[in-house]
């Protein structure tokens, strides 16, 4: 019999950026734990996002798709007030959209800036802002911003990427302890390298390259799966996390032990 303090029976999650890699892993995951779950993505990738709500639904759980761009405060607002309406509620939303641009810090230029913190620390603000005000009024809710590895070791020609997620580890803490009188816990999972389709699709190093830096820097020896991060956000989704709030948790490989 599976452990009930990991159960998300009745719980509703919103996973933003979910029609493909970790954000799809996850909400697949939290179905698979029990939960309801809305899928959002980008208009452009909406068709991928209803995909992800089929393979939701194919698990019993009811699952709608929106689009949600981070970038445009109003479309936040409206997208998660519709899943609050068209669920009844909001218990979990997990703040996984995010970009990076990889480029010699000498070579940012003000747009590359600003899309890159817009996107990962601006947009995941607001979401959770939004997210927070249905919360609130049902008396309670998780928060699980996906940041990573590189909140808390650097990286080169990452310098906005780097800045962005750092910003997330430190604005999970900031809104934990102000919305725990809420009975709102607000953490990050930190990923290290993880297969998605944007990290191949940006890769443009032979593969055997890619290998000599994971068996350099990266213990595990390779990089993850999506797959290998839905434990860390059932976990923090559940009632087993009541007590655990502003926590960066690690999903790394072992890249930041060395």
């Amino acid at each position: 019999m599976p452990y009930a303090g990991l159960s998300l029976d009745g719980m509703v999650a919103l996973v933003t950026g979910s029609a493909r890699g970790i954000g799809k892993a996850i909400a697949v995951g939290l179905a698979e734990a029990g939960a309801d779950v809305a899928v959002s993505d980008m208009e452009e990738r909406l068709a991928d996002a209803r995909t992800t709500r089929e393979s939701i639904k194919g698990l019993g759980r009811n699952s709608e798709a929106y689009a949600l761009n981070t970038l445009d405060l109003e479309n936040i607002q409206g997208a998660i007030g519709q899943v609050a309406r068209d669920f009844g509620k909001l218990d979990v939303l997990v703040n996984n959209a995010g970009v990076r641009i990889r480029k010699p810090a000498l070579e940012v230029t003000e747009a590359d800036w600003d899309f890159v913190l817009d996107t990962n620390l601006k947009g995941v603000f607001f979401c959770a802002q939004a997210a927070a005000r249905h919360m609130i009024d049902q008396g309670g809710g998780r928060i699980i911003n996906i940041a990573s590895q590189l909140a808390v070791v650097a990286r080169d020609d990452r310098a906005p990427y780097c800045a962005s997620k750092g910003g997330v580890a430190n604005l999970t803490r900031s809104l934990a302890l102000e919305w725990i009188k809420y009975g709102i816990t607000v953490n990050a999972i930190g990923p290290g390298p993880t297969l998605t389709p944007g990290m191949l699709a940006a890769e443009q190093r032979a593969p055997e390259v890619v290998q000599s830096e994971m068996d350099v820097l990266m213990p595990l020896g390779r990089r993850m799966e999506p797959e290998e991060l839905v434990g860390a956000a059932i976990y923090l989704a559940s009632p087993s996390a009541g007590a655990t709030t502003g926590h960066l948790l690690i999903v790394d490989g072992g890249w930041t032990i060395i």
